[in-house]
């Protein structure tokens, strides 16, 4: 995920090793693409409820 740039990866030198994860802008710009999913995905079920 890291090499596709969608999380960052931030290692501290502490003891024990602290490795600290975050998600990136380009990481985040999926977010609609899951939200419209997601919208779609509950309209279909109420098609599909309904018969």
């Amino acid at each position: 995920m890291e090499m596709s740039k969608l999380v960052k990866r931030t290692v501290y030198a502490d003891i024990p090793v602290l490795v600290e994860y975050e998600p990136t802008e380009h990481c985040r710009s999926f977010g609609k693409i899951i939200q419209e999913m997601i919208d779609w995905s509950k309209n279909h079920r109420n098609v599909i409820i309904k018969g």
